[in-house]
């Protein structure tokens, strides 16, 4: 059956010596993956629209094996991405933490939705740190990991919440923050910003102004908990720290 079908590629990998397998993030089907015929070759039209981060439109034959691209256009080819080493670190992450986390032709309109504001983001924007962190967080929660940010993970209790357990999966107040003696401190406003961050579309956002000190917090404590409970490894996470490492 043919469909037309908005989407995101998300990966591209070489498929013999012309083709390609394309990887798409759509909003009809979800992900699926797809043969895309002679797409290897530079002077192919296939070639310029199953590049990774391509927001196109795409006529796939859906069949009971693998599907396949029959044609496609490009919507927004979002250059800037892959002009700048960093956008494409940032991008490249977060399409494969996309990739990783998500089932295959199980669409949610919402995450699609999320993943292309985030790009869109990072193409206007130098600093894409905390919309990547709020779409971590939602993928999280598709994954059925997400820590608990809106109560101690302990009691329920709301009000106090003053650490974050690595090994309890969330947030702990005053009172439940002897439980565990690694948990990280935070401060009050890092954690009313970690349910934000899972509940709040990045399109109900403006301008984010975060500490420089309090982002880094964000950022070490999302790390050590996708550590923890991700399952996947991620080669894009591994580039990142790289770059980290040489700032």
């Amino acid at each position: 059956m043919l469909e037309k079908i908005e989407g995101i590629v998300i990966k591209s990998q070489d498929y013999g010596e012309t083709h390609k397998i394309v990887t798409i993030f759509s909003k009809k089907v979800g992900k699926l993956s797809a043969l895309a015929r002679g797409a290897k070759k530079t002077k192919s039209r296939m070639a310029a629209v199953t590049q990774p981060f391509i927001h196109g439109e795409f006529f796939i034959y859906l069949g009971k094996g693998l599907s396949t691209i029959q044609q496609g256009e490009v919507i927004n080819s979002n250059r800037a991405i892959r002009e700048d080493i960093m956008k494409t670190a940032f991008t490249a992450f977060v399409v494969e933490l996309t990739d990783k986390l998500l089932e295959a032709e199980e669409p949610d309109y919402y995450i699609y939705e999320q993943l292309a504001k985030t790009i869109a983001w990072i193409v206007e924007n130098d600093d894409a740190d905390i919309p990547i962190m709020m779409y971590e967080l939602k993928l999280y929660k598709k994954g059925g990991f997400a820590p608990t940010v809106d109560s101690c993970v302990n009691c329920g209790r709301k009000e106090d919440l003053v650490s974050f357990s690595i090994a309890e999966g969330g947030l702990l107040c005053n009172r439940c923050a002897s439980i565990d003696q690694h948990a990280i401190a935070l401060p009050k406003s890092v954690a009313k910003l970690l349910r934000i961050f899972l509940e709040v579309g990045l399109e109900q956002v403006g301008t984010i102004t975060i500490k420089e000190q309090n982002k880094q917090i964000l950022r070490k404590l999302l790390d050590a908990y996708y550590d923890q409970y991700g399952g996947y490894f991620l080669k894009s996470k591994k580039f990142l720290r790289q770059i980290d490492q040489l700032k």
